[in-house]
């Protein structure tokens, strides 16, 4: 039972000194005191019942708050028979630890109090004993195999009152029962799977409970029955592919029944994800054959009946043939032999989904192969679709990981990294060679940048980006110290700004008077702040190459 029960009931007599914001907090038990260290006979959770008698003087109440807060008690209360008033000094002490204390009425036994809180909490476990084998039983009996993930989550609201959610290891939300009403904002769902990750890699025990914006959830890791994930000898292998069940509910409260049957819900659920991966295996066969085929060099007759067979499947109903765009993705771990290609294949798979799109189907429509450590998606675009948008058709790399980053930086925090690579759209078999080769070659400019998670697309490998990230590391080093240090001495040392100029001035093409106008200058500053950078570096930078120098040492440091 909750603290704000007792204060609601007249009969008990109870009035609230301090504490108002915990008063959500869980009554397990009801003990009464007076000995100045009752540690040894509490548990945790209960309701502290003192007639003060321990106390002597005011510094008696802080080493005896201290002593309830260390072993977890709820709420403390105080009667009023003895002292009248309780003392301001024990207000205080709870008031600093956060302990919430009542005043109990001289008119009000103790004896009352328990009875009360004794009857209510038996009442409440010896109801959840007698429901859990019926729940049991209905939730085998109606389980996932008819209905999905809603089915179950919406017998969790209607026997428990709770309210629930399946969620990707990206955050975007797969189901919630009809009692969870409207949908969890998706910076939220980002939150509870960033904790979740964050939680399981850090090996911390399940259900994990996490605070956001006032409401706590319990958290709780689906892990496929599959047989991969059986024989997994890392959590690592399937961190980034499990779902989890977000409650809204401190699940620290609960009996033992009550975590089982929870437990119970998350392997209901495991078998709707096993159901849907093993429906996701004829797409994933059909990017398999399309892949060897290219990377065999088959002839393009070959590889266009092959897509002509995938179409369908991926995109029913189209009238035109799809254009196609490649993805590769890449998890790769600090130091360790754990092989990434399954994981970066259901990782992709998920990726791929319009983060807006809810429930467990919206991926049905993406074809991924994978090949050692290597993911490799086969994306069919409307050719309606790549007509109109031109060369920003279809995928772009920024906008693929704009809504999973943080989840997935979470779980790949410490020794992870993602990297993805994005083609450009193509319309034939002939182009799809092509397309494979350049979104590999983004996916090793991604792998090339700072970062836990990162994309490159195609758009990049046409300018100076394409080489720099294979510049060896010394050789970079060294040429943006030469050119580089002596303006960041002199701005340390005078605030002269002659890094920002010298960015503003090569980004306005050398332009004196745009440059001027965009760093509110005067000409004549400009062009001395110009000078000093000239003088220091020996450069001139109405050359060619001293401009191309200076901007390819920006970009590399």
């Amino acid at each position: 039972m909750r603290l704000r029960a007792l204060l609601d009931t007249d009969a008990l007599g109870l009035k609230l000194l301090g504490g108002e914001e915990e008063l959500d907090r869980t009554v397990r038990g009801v003990m009464t005191t007076d000995l100045r260290d009752p540690s040894r006979y509490l548990s945790g959770g209960e309701l502290v019942l003192t007639g003060l008698a321990w106390r002597h003087d005011a510094e008696d109440s802080e080493p005896f708050v201290r002593i309830l807060v260390q072993q977890g008690v709820t709420a403390l209360a105080a009667g009023e028979a003895e002292l009248g008033d309780v003392p301001d000094d024990l207000v205080t002490a709870c008031a600093r630890h956060r302990l919430p204390l009542f005043a109990v009425h001289e008119s009000v036994a103790f004896a009352t109090i328990t009875e009360h809180v004794v009857r209510q909490v038996s009442g409440e476990r010896a109801g959840d004993l007698a429901a859990v084998v019926d729940r049991h039983r209905r939730m085998m009996t109606s389980g996932p195999a008819g209905g999905g993930p809603d089915v179950v989550l919406d017998l969790l609201g209607s026997d428990l009152d709770l309210r629930a959610w399946v969620l990707a290891p990206t955050g975007r939300l797969i189901a919630g029962s009809k009692a969870a009403g409207p949908a969890l904002p998706a910076e939220t769902c980002g939150r509870l799977a960033a904790e979740h990750l964050t939680a399981t890699r850090t090996g911390r025990r399940a259900p994990h409970r996490v605070l956001l914006g006032g409401t706590t959830y319990s958290l709780f890791p689906i892990r496929s029955t599959g047989r991969s994930s059986q024989t997994a000898r890392d959590v690592r292998e399937s961190l980034l592919s499990d779902w989890l069940l977000a409650v809204e509910a401190d699940a620290g409260d609960w009996a033992e029944e009550r975590l089982d049957l929870l437990h119970g819900v998350t392997q209901l659920i495991a078998v709707e994800r096993d159901r849907r991966d093993a429906a996701r295996t004829v797409r994933r066969r059909l990017a398999q054959e399309v892949l060897e085929l290219v990377q065999t060099g088959a002839a393009p007759a070959e590889i266009a009946a092959r897509l002509r067979v995938a179409a369908p499947v991926l995109l029913p109903g189209l009238g035109a043939a799809p254009h196609w765009q490649v993805v590769v993705a890449r998890v790769d771990w600090d130091g360790d032999e754990i092989e990434g290609g399954p994981v970066a294949q259901a990782l992709l798979e998920e990726i791929l989904v319009d983060p807006r799109a809810a429930g467990p189907e919206h991926s049905d429509r993406i074809a991924v192969a994978h090949t050692g450590d290597e993911a490799i998606a086969l994306v069919p675009l409307p050719a309606v679709v790549a007509e109109h948008d031109g060369s920003e058709t279809g995928i772009l790399a920024d906008a693929l990981l704009e809504s999973v980053r943080d989840p997935l930086t979470a779980g790949l925090d410490g020794d992870g990294h993602l990297t993805l690579g994005v083609s450009a759209a193509v319309h034939s078999a002939e182009g799809l060679r092509g397309a494979l080769e350049e979104a590999r070659h983004a996916r090793r400019v991604a792998a090339a940048r700072p970062g836990r998670v990162c994309a490159a697309g195609h758009q990049e490998l046409a300018s100076h980006v394409l080489l720099l990230p294979f510049v060896p590391d010394d050789v970079r080093r060294a040429f943006t110290a030469r050119l580089l240090d002596p303006l960041r001495d002199y701005d340390r040392r005078h605030r002269a700004e002659l890094i920002p100029t010298l960015e503003a001035f090569l980004d306005c093409d050398g332009s004196w008077t745009r440059c001027a106008g965009r760093l509110h200058l005067h000409v004549n500053t400009l062009r001395y702040r110009v000078g000093r950078i000239e003088q220091l570096t020996g450069r001139d930078l109405s050359r060619l190459e001293d401009k191309l120098d200076f901007f390819l040492a920006l970009r590399m440091s």
